[in-house]
């Protein structure tokens, strides 16, 4: 029913109705639309947030209360907003600034609480918080290490897991006068990507840092670190499963790293799962799904034209490579809580400015061959918002992610995109307007 709702929150009438007229685009000063139909995909359109600045969380950051009524976004001065999917009614939880990065605000997944970041008068030191969505009431949870930061809170919420640097090396997206960092300060935008990130993202690699990865005790506080490499540790996240499984990646360019790891937080069982098997291979912006499984964006070469979205089965091994076409490449990709849909976000790629949604098809598999092979599949595309220039909006400017999920009933996928200029978060409907239920299981 959250079409319905947010429909009727928005002042529109049925979809059958007629919508009101909207503006060839956003003038300066004035509101954008909340709401239309893609011309170009006959999706309807709604925008989500009210405050220019306002974006939905980082794709694989859970957003989403366990009871799929409310969604968490950061707001203009990067505190935490709350929107009810039932009214469209927004509210501030957190007032900002909370801390940057994926993982400094995330929902948990037992109960309706906010797990964030907090600056301290020390820029080396942090702290971590929660809030009740319920009652906006705060609580100090940690202190935690010198230059640490949270990631993720485990399943349970019993546990959050960091990383921080040991000594005073400069860490990604910083400067100092041994790096050779050129972009400046001014043309960096909150939330948008460096024009020169492949060139700090190399530096960072180079730099073989001494690093700790540690958990920390929601109820005590207490801090306990279980892995120290000199690789670049980053993108920690907790299954959703197993409150105790952690996967973590190498990061750096894509090809000249072993992205994807396993490890349990005592330290043991720290394995590498994607091996490869083709030089300048690449995969990243891996996710876990809500059964367990994880999954990523692999490439063939990286740059080339042949890319999957690889699916890996922690328990057996098993896995799935769904290919999808060049001009379908996207930034990040997601997948719907009951795996049979996934949606990308699209990419600078020739072709690739749009939202899609994909339907996943696995080829036969009579297992003749034997046992333990990949197993095949394709993606078919259906496109749900135009990104690039149109009548009624700018061209979605690529340097910000969109980062792309699925609301918990999967009727609508949201994302965040500077179409009007500034930045607010939006879901685009996944039946197109109008549209009965057997016409949006349809394939295009």
């Amino acid at each position: 029913m959250i079409r319905k709702h947010l429909l009727r929150a928005l002042g529109l009438l049925a979809l059958s109705s007629p919508l009101p007229a909207l503006p060839a685009s956003a003038e300066p000063g004035q509101e954008p639309p909340k709401s239309w139909i893609d011309p170009d995909t006959g999706h309807r359109v709604i925008r989500l947030t009210r405050e220019p600045g306002t974006a939905s969380l980082y794709f694989n950051i859970n957003a989403y209360t366990p009871d799929g009524k409310d969604m968490v976004y950061t707001t203009a001065d990067r505190g935490v907003g709350v929107l009810n999917l039932a009214t469209g009614d927004t509210r501030e939880l957190v007032p900002g600034p909370v801390g940057g990065g994926p993982g400094a605000v995330e929902v948990g997944h037992k109960t309706r609480t906010v797990f964030f970041l907090k600056a301290t008068a020390d820029p080396q030191y942090s702290e971590l918080w929660s809030a009740s969505i319920d009652t906006g009431e705060t609580r100090k949870l940690a202190s935690l290490p010198r230059r640490g930061g949270v990631f993720s809170v485990n399943a349970d919420e019993t546990l959050g897991v960091g990383s921080y640097i040991i000594g005073d090396g400069e860490d990604y997206g910083r400067r100092n006068a041994s790096q050779t960092i050129t972009t400046p300060k001014a043309a960096i935008r909150p939330l948008e990507e460096p024009f020169n990130k492949a060139e700090m993202m190399q530096t960072r690699l180079n730099a073989h840092y001494p690093m700790v990865m540690f958990t920390v005790d929601l109820a005590t506080g207490k801090t306990h670190p279980f892995y120290a490499s000199t690789d670049w540790l980053d993108h920690l996240q907790f299954s959703s499963t197993d409150p105790k499984l952690l996967m973590y990646a190498h990061q750096g360019p894509w090809q000249e790293v072993d992205k994807q790891w396993l490890i349990r937080i005592d330290g043991t069982g720290n394995r590498q799962i994607d091996s490869r098997i083709m030089e300048n291979e690449g995969d990243g912006h891996q996710w876990w799904d809500t059964d367990g499984n994880i999954w990523w964006d692999l490439h063939f070469p990286l740059g080339g034209d042949v890319s999957y979205i690889e699916g890996y089965n922690v328990k057996t091994g098993e896995r799935i490579w769904y290919h999808y076409q060049p001009n379908e490449a996207s930034i990040h990709f997601n997948r719907s809580r009951d795996g049979t849909l996934f949606a990308g976000d699209g990419s600078q790629a020739p072709g690739a400015q749009w939202i899609y949604l994909f339907r996943a098809e696995l080829y036969k598999n009579d297992r003749s061959l034997g046992e333990h092979l990949i197993h095949p599949g394709i993606f078919h595309a259906e496109r749900l918002v135009n990104m690039s220039k149109t009548a009624l909006h700018g061209a979605h400017n690529y340097r910000l992610e969109p980062n792309v999920s699925f609301t918990p009933d999967q009727k609508w996928v949201v994302f965040r995109s500077n179409i009007f200029g500034p930045t607010y978060a939006f879901a685009v409907e996944v039946a197109k307007a109008g549209a009965t239920p057997a016409d949006s299981a349809a394939r295009p």
